[in-house]
């Protein structure tokens, strides 16, 4: 069944396809205005749990909640910035600048991240890289890079190319079990937040691991991991929902995400 076939729960008779265009044409309003802030001489704030916020975050969501408002009355909106709740069947969420620390010191992997969830279960997901001119997007059933179909990998955990943040995220008896994963893979790298998971949905990695990530850091990666035949879950086999605990596993295949299990439970 194609994809624009896809009906979803909605009371306006949308499907997925139409949806999808739309978190599309969020992405292109949201592109240029954080071309426009990056690598401008913009004041940094601290926000209460200690994470930076600019001009830019708060413009990009406050611009795409209004065009949500203007087409999707009736759904709700969960962002970064101004919060939000999942009271309503289908709620946007919105992370405006996924990356601000990279955003903040230049680095070009920020993204923005666009998702519509149903009933607790993201069923489209949008990573748009500003500073690149990349996109993916994905609705679960598949995901594509730009106009090409994404696909993951076959690797398993010998060969595996492991992304992760920062190290820092691990704490305690998270660091131990991540030192185990990270020890049997063959290759492992830190940064590049949303970006990893674009990667990965390209083949290019096979496994993103974090922790401490908020829902909206997530919900928009899953429809697109998982389109292009990966799992992603927490670190317990569950599907990432907004009760999530703030871990991980992104995986290129259903074998990969079972062994990077065994090794994080070990």
């Amino acid at each position: 069944m194609g994809v624009d076939a896809l009906a979803i729960p909605s009371g306006d008779g949308a499907t997925k396809v139409d949806v999808l265009a739309f978190a599309h044409r969020l992405a292109d309003f949201a592109a240029p205005l954080a071309r426009h802030y990056f690598r401008t001489e913009l004041p940094v704030e601290a926000k209460a749990d200690a994470s930076p916020v600019t001009a830019a975050d708060r413009a990009i969501e406050s611009l795409l909640r209004a065009e949500i408002r203007s087409v999707y009355p009736d759904h709700g909106i969960l962002g970064e910035e101004e919060g939000g709740n999942f009271e309503r069947p289908l709620t946007w969420v919105i992370d405006p600048i996924d990356g601000t620390k990279s955003f903040i010191t230049g680095m070009p992997l920020f993204g923005t991240l666009i998702a519509l969830v149903s009933e607790g279960r993201p069923i489209v997901g949008v990573i748009d890289m500003p500073a690149l001119g990349e996109r993916w997007c994905g609705t679960g059933d598949a995901a594509w890079f730009g106009a090409l179909p994404a696909r993951t990998s076959d690797r398993h955990l010998p060969e595996a190319r492991l992304f992760a943040t920062s190290p820092d995220i691990f704490v305690g008896a998270d660091a131990e079990a991540f030192a185990r994963l990270s020890g049997a893979v063959g290759l492992r790298r830190f940064g590049g937040d949303c970006y990893a998971y674009g990667l990965l949905a390209s083949g290019h990695c096979d496994l993103v691991v974090e922790a401490g990530l908020q829902v909206y850091d997530v919900m928009a990666l899953v429809p697109v991991v998982e389109g292009a035949g990966g799992v992603m879950t927490d670190w317990d086999g569950r599907p990432l929902t907004p009760a999530f605990d703030g871990r991980v596993v992104a995986a290129a295949n259903a074998g990969l995400h079972a062994e990077a299990l065994r090794r994080l439970r070990a």
